[in-house]
């Protein structure tokens, strides 16, 4: 639950600075109050839905009974501070009742305190809270603003990440007039404050900062929220690069849409785990129920965040590419769609050289923004299309998976498949290496698997 108010500037108590945030955006509901000499409580400030700025309301009971009434929670918090003090003194959180929010004030009150009432917020709504701060945007699921200071937070450049956003929710956050200053935000999928809006701002301090230089990854708390595949592909499509019209049917947020239209009416359906999990759930041709695929595969709703429904590519050519250890593009495909090949069902075939240069060139875009990246892709005959984007080079190169010198080798034969591979991996002591067996691409979905592993692996031909 949220509850930061503005940031207290010298001589400045909290109250008035909360007034002067209200002024240019929309916060939390709430109504401030001063201890009188006697200790009793006099209204201060306002913000409250139906009502102008700073009405006064005619008793303490009055005020606290139209917060709850307007509440979107049905609770309300109490904040006390001392007007000498710019930290916090008791804070009271998620009152359920009328009279106990009262009794708590009064007694506050008694205390010298000056209270703050405030609606009580959820971050479990499927939103997110974070920081906007000059050209660079950072967020999470599930937080407070102070999310930024933990790791794991989306990093983004500020117009990518409004645009994602926008995107995933289906409005533009409020942040106007930020300029370069430091704004702590949160975003709702359902309407808060008291311009009931979809944004809240809970602090902004006029501190210019310094041109900062960003690294993009994931997986982070907001790509697991939404399913890697789809952030990745998000960011695919932020980047400008050709994405195929995506609907996203995701357990925390509602369906959102993204991508251009492709000459084709079937479409793909495609699991979407929160963190990459090679060739394990279903990705098929055709509609599928997304919501009986759901809870056929992932049960508990910890695995899969979401399931795709992607307009298929009328495939001349598929494949995928990823950097390897030392630097070198490695663009792996065939012709024909390509989900064999990535299970490492068919072997990677020579690609004609307009292929390889397309799909370079999208390399090229994705390496300026993000680094090096990884990606699967399909050919229409017109332009690469990308279907699947992972941030981050490999420790591959020629033969070798994963590099090492473990004590012990076992041999495992490519044509048992991904599931074998799965359940091979998964049972070996820490100092045993693998030895693939076969012929398979280095993009392929067991290549994945194996280097997730980080268990050193090699691929011998049975005619080495």
């Amino acid at each position: 639950m949220l509850h930061a108010v503005a940031k207290n500037p010298e001589g400045v108590r909290k109250d008035q600075s909360l007034d002067a945030l209200a002024r240019q955006w929309n916060v939390a509901q709430f109504i401030s109050f001063a201890p009188d000499p006697s200790g009793r409580l006099v209204q201060t400030f306002s913000r409250v839905q139906g009502f102008v700025p700073n009405h006064v309301f005619p008793s303490l009971k009055d005020a606290i009974s139209q917060l709850f009434l307007q509440s979107s929670e049905g609770t309300i918090n109490l904040r006390s501070f001392a007007p000498d003090n710019p930290r916090s003194r008791e804070f009271v959180y998620a009152i359920q009742d009328i009279q106990t929010a009262v009794s708590e004030a009064i007694r506050l009150a008694s205390q010298g305190l000056f209270v703050i009432a405030n609606e009580t917020v959820d971050v479990n709504d499927g939103g997110v809270s974070g920081v906007l701060h000059g050209d660079i945007i950072e967020f999470a699921p599930g937080d407070t603003p102070r999310c930024v200071e933990k790791p794991g937070v989306a990093s983004l450049p500020r117009s990518w990440g409004l645009k994602l956003l926008t995107t995933v929710y289906g409005f533009t956050p409020e942040m106007d007039h930020a300029a370069d200053g430091r704004l702590e935000f949160s975003v709702h999928p359902k309407p808060r404050g008291w311009k009931s809006s979809h944004t809240l701002v809970w602090e902004y301090e006029q501190i210019t900062s310094p041109r900062q230089a960003l690294t993009i990854s994931w997986p982070n708390r907001f790509s697991r929220h939404l399913g890697d595949k789809a952030f990745g592909l998000l960011v695919a499509h932020e980047i400008g690069l050709p994405v195929p019209r995506t609907i996203v049917f995701g357990r925390h947020v509602a369906p959102f849409t993204f991508g251009l239209e492709t000459e084709s009416h079937e479409v793909w359906i495609r699991t979407c785990p929160s963190d990459p999990d090679p060739g394990r759930f279903t990705t098929r041709k055709g509609w599928v129920d997304p919501f009986e695929l759901l809870a056929r595969e992932d049960a508990k709703g910890s695995t899969i965040a979401a399931v795709l429904c992607q307009a298929a590519i009328p495939a001349k050519f598929s494949g995928a590419t990823i950097v390897t250890v030392d630097g070198k593009l490695e663009v792996e495909g065939r012709a024909g769609e390509g989900d064999a090949l990535m299970l490492g069902k068919q072997q990677p075939e020579p690609l004609p050289d307009e292929i390889l240069h397309d799909v370079s060139a999208a390399h090229q875009r994705l390496n300026r923004s993000l680094g090096p990246v990884r990606f699967e892709w399909v050919h229409d005959g017109k332009r690469a299309w990308i279907v699947q984007l992972h941030c981050g080079a490999t420790e591959s190169s020629g033969s070798t998976l994963v590099p090492g010198q473990p004590e012990y080798w076992v041999e495992f034969e490519i044509e048992k498949g991904i599931d074998a591979l799965r359940r091979c991996l998964s049972h070996l002591p820490l100092d045993v290496g693998v030895t693939l067996i076969g012929s398979m691409g280095l993009t392929s979905h067991l290549a994945d698997l194996v280097r997730k592993s980080k268990r050193p692996a090699k691929i011998i031909s049975p005619a080495t």
